[in-house]
């Protein structure tokens, strides 16, 4: 390779996809050589401060599927991915000396732990172009009304300030790159054994029985939009406990940038163009916003959010009693109800959007009990974990966020309406625990 040739570097993190990726577009523009690098960084399957692996065995597999199929996509663009297992600050530097690297480009994030790892990369490598991109968003921040700083402090008035004020901006195409991008790449995606976990088959109850990775995720989304059409009665179903189809189950994917936000959106409108429009079509988009408006808070409160005053600042007495939290944990609580709900996220790595405000609920209104904990297990465990989303909510439930009403569940009355006959429980419950 000549030393004048000028190369990208892409630095992929959660938007392992190539439909819809900015960064990857942007990089792919400038008839550059363009490569791509993958870090299945050791801090992110480390022990946290709260005692839980920061990845456990769900999301690590559901990752490695992912980065297999985001090898062979990109493979299909004629750019080679480098993958490794080691840390970002280490990788990278080197990745810039041997391949000449005039040009990173990456996912612009804000989150501390995101932003300290750039640093560290950033103070290796003095002469080279960053280009950090807005790439995670259903509502780009280029285009919403207020500034970030503002972000409304509850989601209502977010919400009616965007929808029909700020267009969706379309997907971005990236084309196969004709330049000649081969390089000689050796490096291998590492297996669950080499992340430190056994393997493992997957539950044969799970509500989301699912591979990760871009495939999958388009799979997915044709089967419940156009197939099946189930999208039509999503509004009617998403309170669902039991089965793969009660919601779209596209989370997981959405959380790692498998699938991008703008083209579920722009699903949802292609079927109410082609079969009908009702509210279930509209819940789906306003799910999205949500997702949107978590982040726009974290991007308002910075690292106030993962404080255990959260972002209201409110000084309330919070326990860590160990036993609670691992009666919580197991499935052992006075609520069969949480329980279950418990045991399934333990055994799946996945848990309804209701069993999750119940067991948060639980966790940080009746046993008032440090919420960045169970923040913590949830972070460790779920399939779909993302950090804004995760940490408003728990934020959001336990009284220090975003819910003006500052409401507790009462899981009794939420088992019986939601699981009137008790199916979600007995599925989940061994009998003698009844």
């Amino acid at each position: 390779m000549q030393k004048t040739e000028k190369t990208n570097l892409i630095w992929f993190r959660n938007d392992l996809r190539t439909i819809d990726n900015a960064v990857l577009n942007e990089a792919c523009k400038n008839g550059n050589k363009v490569i791509g690098v993958y870090c299945f960084d050791p801090r992110q399957f480390k022990v946290d401060t709260f005692g839980f692996k920061k990845t456990e065995k769900f999301r690590a597999k559901f990752l490695i599927e992912t980065i297999q199929d985001l090898k062979e996509q990109l493979n299909r663009l004629n750019i080679d991915l480098l993958i490794f297992q080691d840390l970002p600050e280490v990788v990278i530097p080197k990745i810039y000396k041997r391949y000449h690297i005039t040009d990173i480009y990456l996912q612009k994030e804000w989150t501390q732990e995101e932003v300290d790892t750039e640093n560290l990369v950033k103070a290796k490598i003095e002469d080279v172009n960053w280009h950090d991109i807005h790439n995670q968003f259903l509502f780009h921040p280029s285009d919403i009304n207020f500034e970030a700083t503002k972000t409304p402090q509850v989601f209502t008035v977010f919400r009616k300030k965007l929808e029909k004020h700020v267009p969706i901006r379309q997907e971005v195409k990236t084309k196969k790159q004709t330049n000649d991008n081969r390089i000689e790449n050796d490096t291998a995606i590492p297996t669950l054994s080499d992340l430190g976990f056994e393997e493992f088959k997957m539950h044969p109850h799970s509500a989301f029985p699912f591979k990760g990775g871009e495939t999958k995720a388009l799979k997915r989304l044709n089967d419940y939009f156009f197939n099946t059409k189930k999208l039509g009665f999503y509004k009617k179903t998403r309170n669902g406990l039991v089965g793969v189809d009660y919601s779209s189950k596209l989370s997981p994917w959405l959380a790692n940038g498998s699938i991008s936000a703008k083209t579920i959106y722009w699903n949802v409108k292609q079927f109410e163009k082609e079969h009908f429009k009702n509210q279930s079509t509209y819940w789906l988009i306003f799910e999205l916003i949500w997702r949107d408006y978590f982040k726009y808070v974290s991007m308002k409160y910075s690292n106030q959010i993962f404080k255990l005053e959260g972002i209201l600042q409110k000084d309330y007495k919070w326990s860590t009693n160990q036993s609670q939290i691992e009666r919580w944990i197991n499935g052992r609580t006075p609520s069969d109800f949480v329980n279950a709900n418990m045991v399934e996220l333990k055994e799946t790595g996945w848990m309804s959007n209701r069993g999750r405000q119940n067991v948060a609920s639980y966790f940080a209104k009746e046993l008032e009990l440090d919420w960045r904990i169970g923040a913590s297990y949830f972070e460790s465990l779920l399939l779909d974990y993302d950090v804004h989303s995760n940490y408003g909510n728990w934020m959001y439930v336990a009284g220090v966020g975003n819910d003006p009403r500052n409401r507790k569940f009462n899981v009794q009355l939420q088992a019986e309406r939601y699981d009137t006959k008790g199916k979600f429980r007995n599925l989940w419950l061994q009998p003698s625990l009844f």
